[in-house]
């Protein structure tokens, strides 16, 4: 399988609405996802399933052979059988084939990541460990110094994963899900401007 990550464009949205509501049922209101696209503060990017429409022309993804995003990226290559996922300026429009997307806000410095979403039949693929690559990568280019987020206490795979990628556990937001009272873990990385990070 190969995949594609680039920004989120408007003709994505009715695409990403669908994959919003598959994945998070129960919130609303829904994001405003026009409006949010041309907020200075916010990021959104998405996958794309591109395993039949290969493009000619790709533009790799940017890496150090020493930096952990090189160790992060080949992990992720190996988990997608290699060959996977390239960033491109220009995308032969194919948005019935985005398969994910995630979310960014910028407060200050810090980034606090709002979402990650995979449609059904595609997660368990190491989608959701791209887009989280992706969309710290993003918050790096966007300046911010630490990424935080918050997920729910019975969701201990997605928490595994914020571990892996160095997002640590500092406190819990009491009753935080509207739809049943479940409350929240907040992870929160290291600095992830510094080499150690890196």
């Amino acid at each position: 399988m190969s995949f594609i990550v680039r920004p989120m464009e408007l003709d994505d949205v009715p695409h990403v609405s669908q994959i919003d509501r598959e994945a998070f049922p129960t919130d609303w209101p829904p994001p405003s996802f026009r409006k949010e696209l041309n907020s200075p503060i916010i990021r959104y990017i998405v996958v794309l399933d591109d395993t039949e429409s290969r493009c000619d022309h790709v533009e790799a993804v940017e890496h150090n052979a020493h930096s952990k995003w090189h160790i992060l990226v080949s992990r992720v290559g190996h988990l997608l059988n290699k060959g996977l996922f390239s960033n491109r300026a220009s995308v032969a429009q194919d948005n019935k084939k985005i398969v994910g997307y995630a979310a960014v806000w910028l407060m200050a410095d810090e980034a606090h990541l709002t979402s990650i979403a995979v449609r059904q039949m595609y997660r368990r693929q190491g989608i959701g460990e791209l887009l989280l690559i992706s969309i710290t990568k993003v918050a790096l280019q966007m300046k911010a110094q630490v990424v935080t987020l918050e997920t729910r206490v019975s969701n201990v795979g997605a928490q595994a994963l914020y571990e892996k990628y160095g997002f640590n556990k500092v406190g819990m937001r009491r009753r935080y899900y509207s739809d049943n009272g479940e409350d929240a873990v907040i992870m929160t990385t290291d600095n992830i401007a510094l080499p150690s990070y890196q």
